[in-house]
């Protein structure tokens, strides 16, 4: 390890850290804290301990508490979903997102979807913001407006071509808008499937099910849009099959329709450069695309799409160029070498906020006006993160019971324990050393996962031919 450190060239601070943190008699104890958190790059760090006692006897059956830990804390992750901010529980997060997506998608019963769920109509869905200003962009094979093609990576992509003509504030506020857009898409989208069934909308309501599940993204010049998964579903959702007219052709025109409609009114503020009211709209580059079974070869399969959402789920505005948390006033932005685009549009936030203190805009400067939620479902489009989170919680529970060679309450449900804990926070993070030491450990887990699923992905055509 210390080989290691030496040819990464680390600077003093940290090399002396790392050796006093390795010539600690906590270090192996310290390595598999890191290493239960992922590689959390900020754990957060707790006192205490906990006590399970046999209610009828009072015996304690096993007491832990962090005096012998290494620094007499326990550290645990500390579930930030930005991969900014931590890579290893972002990781967790996506993982998790493309676990409940996937599920909506192919079926999983132990997540509350059945297999036949593939036989219903589904698509993905894009709807994004509409133009603000002419920006530089890679149109195709032709160069962009301003007479140049761009490489990939070209860092005036999404700015403006002439920043003076931009609607800055337009921009910051549709993206403030734009969770009221979507709720708004989604009433007129049951609405439109009515209308086309030729049913009221009770009748609708009464026959079938809308069900999604989306996710947020920032485009490069700082406008939100949405990926979504849309599903037609029976009465009672997944368990049933949608009825005869509810079909993919019918489920897409419904949706261009809806949100052809959706319309958000802000008022005017023309003390602060809003002349008139301004009407929010959805842009046209609404795009919609059937989901194919998996291994039918269609062009876009499940499996794909979950990934793809699962990808965004860790992103938000610092992918622009943006801080990723809030800002107090216009001159830190400079400190922090925000870019001139994505500083304008902060800018734009911070000056609007006083004419609607109600949308608390620069409060939400970092994120470019948004305030929603990354990724959000309908209730009956399969598990919960928060489900999927409690799986793990009690897998993990499992083990400890194992370990210690206390009874299973499934098997023996007249079998219970009391827990006795106390916890207090004192602090999070890592030293130099320390966050080294994690950042190689969350390194070799990540490459042990992904060389164990290129076993699995060689395996599968394999175990196919045998089976």
């Amino acid at each position: 390890m210390i080989d290691s450190a030496l040819a990464a060239g680390l600077d003093p601070a940290t090399l002396s850290d790392l050796l006093r943190v390795a010539g600690s008699p906590g270090f192996d104890r310290l390595t598999e804290q890191i290493r239960r958190t992922g590689g959390c790059t900020a754990p957060i760090r707790l006192t205490g301990g906990t006590k399970l006692l046999d209610p009828a006897t009072k015996t304690v059956l096993h007491a832990y508490t962090t005096d012998a830990e290494p620094g007499g804390v326990l550290r645990v992750a500390c579930g930030n979903r930005r991969a900014s901010r931590c890579p290893a529980c972002a990781w967790t997060y996506a993982g998790d997102t493309y676990h409940l997506i996937r599920a909506g998608l192919t079926g999983d019963p132990d997540k509350g979807t059945p297999d036949t769920i593939r036989d219903h109509p589904r698509v993905f869905a894009t709807l994004t913001a509409p133009s603000f200003g002419p920006v530089h962009n890679r149109p195709g094979t032709r160069p962009c407006r301003c007479g140049t093609s761009h490489p990939e990576d070209a860092p005036e992509l999404g700015t403006p071509l002439d920043p003076s003509m931009y609607d800055y504030a337009g921009a910051v506020l549709w993206n403030n808008h734009a969770s009221d857009l979507w709720r708004y898409f989604t009433i007129y989208l049951r609405r439109e499937i009515a209308a086309r069934a030729g049913l009221t909308q009770k009748a609708a309501r009464e026959q079938s099910r809308v069900s999604f599940g989306k996710v947020a993204e920032y485009q490069k010049r700082g406008a939100v849009h949405f990926h979504a998964v849309i599903r037609f579903d029976g009465p009672d959702g997944p368990h049933t099959p949608p009825p005869p007219w509810a079909t993919l052709d019918l489920l897409t025109d419904a949706i261009h329709a809806a949100a052809a409609r959706v319309r958000v009114i802000v008022d005017a503020a023309p003390a602060h450069g809003i002349a008139q009211d301004l009407v929010l709209t959805w842009g046209t580059q609404l795009d919609v695309q059937p989901i194919g079974a998996f291994g039918q070869g269609e062009e876009l399969t499940e499996q794909a799409v979950a990934a793809y959402v699962a990808k965004y789920a860790t992103k938000a505005a610092e992918t622009t160029g943006t801080v990723d948390h809030p800002v107090g006033n216009k001159e830190a932005l400079v400190l922090l070498g925000v870019p001139d685009h994505p500083r304008r549009l902060m800018e734009a936030c911070m000056d609007l906020d006083a004419a609607y203190p109600d949308r608390r805009l620069r409060a939400w400067a970092h994120m470019l006006g948004f305030r929603g939620h990354f990724s959000t479902k309908s209730r009956a489009y399969s598990t919960t993160l928060g489900a999927l989170r409690q799986v793990r919680a009690d897998y993990r529970a499992q083990q400890q019971r194992t370990a210690l060679g206390l009874p299973d309450p499934d098997e023996h449900p007249e079998s219970t324990l009391l827990v006795v804990a106390h916890w207090a926070y004192a602090g999070h993070g890592h030293t130099p050393g320390e966050s080294w030491l994690a950042a190689n450990i969350r390194r070799d887990i990540q490459h042990n996962r992904e060389h164990a699923r290129e076993n699995r992905s060689e395996l599968e055509p394999l175990e196919g031919e045998l089976t």
